[in-house]
């Protein structure tokens, strides 16, 4: 799901509307020159991504740094960029404090101009983690351990400042719930599957959690590592106030077994309140209706393909 959370002003914006058109990446360089002041393009550079909502393109200026081109293609995904960049201006500064061993983009610029929705960030340093080099110990392992468990230390005003979603644990409860009814109601989910998560959901201890910042989109390719650790966190569009469960959900479906230890146990380190002897529980349970989200997205967007895969 996507959400669209509103922020502060951006640093230049004008109100013109118009159709949004395929630019190059030399005119989406041309335009970061006027949203960020001092920025002279010089070169094109990586990471250079294309998709349905979002275009960036990589720049070098002529002072040797690294900037980002967002392009937002339509304005939800304009609107995700502006609160987003509130959140990592909020994080940024905590970075800059010592309190984060990894860093996060920072926005420079953004600029709204005949029909473009352009932000400029600093490009992240480091390469999207590599989930089969894991091992377990004091490595890297637990290296991704202690950055989740730092995410989630952060203070919740990051978010509810940002004008991004903030949830208490009986709202993230209920919104599961709610999941899992509109899954019931197709006839495509096995009724074994139900009555599991219903039985999960209706456990009351299980959904006893002090909501934390939450990533929202944690994924190998943005969590970015260098020399063995974890140095940076990216892509940060869906973050809210939540349960720490939703990210967790990866670690667990995706890692190696035998490095779980290592990562939980440099999360718990990290963890002001202790140890949650649940939250494997909860993503494990994340993890599965998760599919129950995505058959919904395939029903809502008549997508047999989609269906069949959820």
């Amino acid at each position: 799901a996507r959400s669209a959370g509103t922020a502060g002003e951006p640093e230049q914006a004008a109100t013109e509307e118009a159709p949004v058109k395929r630019r190059s990446a030399l005119a989406l360089a041309a335009l970061a020159s006027i949203a960020v002041r001092g920025l002279d393009p010089a070169r094109l550079a990586l990471p250079q991504l294309d998709s349905a909502h979002l275009r960036v393109v990589g720049v070098i200026d002529t002072q040797g740094r690294h900037w980002e081109v967002h392009e937002a293609l339509d304005d939800l995904t304009g609107a995700e960029l502006v609160a987003e960049a509130e959140v990592l201006r909020r994080i940024g500064r905590i970075v800059d404090n010592g309190r984060l061993s990894f860093d996060v983009p920072r926005p420079a610029g953004f600029l709204r101009r005949d029909g473009a929705c352009i932000q400029v960030r600093s490009h992240t340093a480091g390469r999207p983690i590599n989930l089969t080099s894991l091992h377990p110990g004091p490595g890297l392992s637990a290296g991704v351990g202690r950055a989740l468990g730092e995410l989630h230390e952060l203070p919740t005003s990051v978010i509810s400042e940002a004008g991004m979603p903030v949830y208490d644990a009986q709202e993230v409860r209920d919104r599961w719930l709610s999941l899992m009814d509109d899954a019931a109601g197709t006839g495509r989910v096995p009724p074994a599957l139900l009555s599991r998560w219903e039985s999960a959901l209706e456990d009351p201890t299980l959904w006893r959690f002090r909501p934390v910042v939450v990533h929202g989109d944690l994924d190998a390719e943005n969590v970015l590592t260098a020399g063995g650790a974890v140095v940076a966190m990216r892509g940060l569009s869906q973050a809210h106030v939540g349960d720490p469960a939703e990210d967790m959900a990866w670690i667990y479906a995706s890692v190696p077994v035998d490095c779980l230890d290592s990562i939980e146990g440099a999360y718990d380190l990290a963890r002001s309140e202790g140890v949650d002897k649940h939250l494997r529980d909860r993503a494990e349970l994340v993890s599965e209706l998760s599919l129950a989200r995505w058959l919904m997205h395939g029903v809502r967007s008549e997508d047999d393909d989609i269906i069949d895969d959820a």
